[in-house]
């Protein structure tokens, strides 16, 4: 009866290889909060390198495991997808920094910040993939409107129309700070602290490590929005667009930490991240005027990493200046 109940399929997989999967992730967090980072310190680059090596070689391990277990399309399909989103992930960097920066959160308490937030980020995508899902599999033209706005978004992120603002004018940010008590200052990483009120009574404060957390999960919601079509227009499978997209969220925290400090070395992969929207949405109809059932997998994984590694290296070519006047 057990084996009967694991064998069965939950949106087009065995119910056990989604409760592994669960199993991992639950796992990666508990090492990285209740081991890695039992207690709130700076994290050096040399850490969040080697913890960002682990996330990436995890993720295409696991790619390896999805070739394996599902085939060469599917995995394929895979790599492709955790590309794309740990590349839009670096954009969400950027704007982690600036909202750090914007609220001067102390670099002890980035990570705890950063660990509830990818929790946050991690039910929200499920949410949102799961939602998407059942949109593509009852009407196939969801996936037509789900290129034609990546088109969109990728051509108003090459024009510079998507600019980080200051979260302060967030009107999200001006709703809690009238409704709730907000200390001026830090308490270590907590979200919540008790202290006299202006009356003298005890009450709940929230702090301004809770607003930091809050920018941070509404940053991540904008970002789904270009995100979850993007992998949508990739593979249509459930499974492998979630995998994709936690393998992705679980190194991000890592990543900024690698990556904080040396933002402005990476100006110009914006660039090659909005031509990447754009291909990614159009090979969606250049695949019906084709008559294929789907775009070639290994030509979109080719093109993808392609893209990816010109931003990159024109970034650091461009900015090459910068790192010897740091020198």
């Amino acid at each position: 009866m057990i084996d009967l109940a694991l064998t069965g399929l939950v949106l087009g997989k065995p119910l056990w290889m989604w409760l592994a999967f669960a199993g991992l992730v639950v796992a990666l967090l508990a090492l990285d909060l209740g081991v890695l980072h039992r207690k709130a310190h700076v994290i050096g680059v040399r850490e969040s390198l080697l913890l960002s090596a682990f996330y990436i070689t995890l993720g295409l391990a696991f790619g390896g495991w999805v070739w394996w277990e599902l085939g060469p399309q599917s995995g394929v399909e895979y790599v492709t997808g955790f590309l794309v989103e740990k590349s839009l992930a670096l954009d969400n960097v950027f704007v982690i920094a600036s909202i750090f920066a914007a609220f001067a959160v102390p670099a002890a308490y980035q990570h705890r910040i950063l660990f509830w937030g990818v929790l946050g980020v991690i039910l929200l995508r499920g949410l949102m993939i799961g939602f998407g899902a059942a949109l593509v599999a009852q009407f196939e033209w969801v996936l037509w409107l789900f290129a034609g706005f990546l088109i969109v978004m990728g051509v108003r992120m090459f024009a510079g129309h998507d600019a980080p603002k200051d979260p302060h004018d967030s009107p999200v940010y001006r709703f809690l700070t009238r409704r709730l008590r907000v200390t001026p200052e830090f308490h270590g990483a907590r979200f919540f602290v008790r202290q006299p009120g202006a009356d003298g009574r005890l009450a709940l404060w929230a702090t301004p490590a809770l607003m930091a957390l809050v920018m941070v999960e509404l940053a991540d919601v904008v970002f789904a929005v270009d995100s979850v079509p993007a992998i949508f227009a990739i593979t249509t499978d459930p499974y492998l667009v979630f995998t994709s997209n936690i393998f992705a969220i679980l190194g991000l925290r890592a990543l900024y930490f690698a990556l904080a400090a040396v933002v402005a070395r990476f100006a110009y992969l914006k660039k090659a991240l909005a031509v990447l929207l754009v291909f990614i949405g159009g090979k969606v109809f250049v695949a019906e005027a084709m008559g294929w059932e789907k775009f070639p997998a290994p030509v979109s994984l080719a093109i993808t990493a392609g893209l990816l590694a010109a931003g990159i290296g024109y970034s650091l070519w461009r900015t090459r200046n910068e790192r010897l006047a740091e020198a």
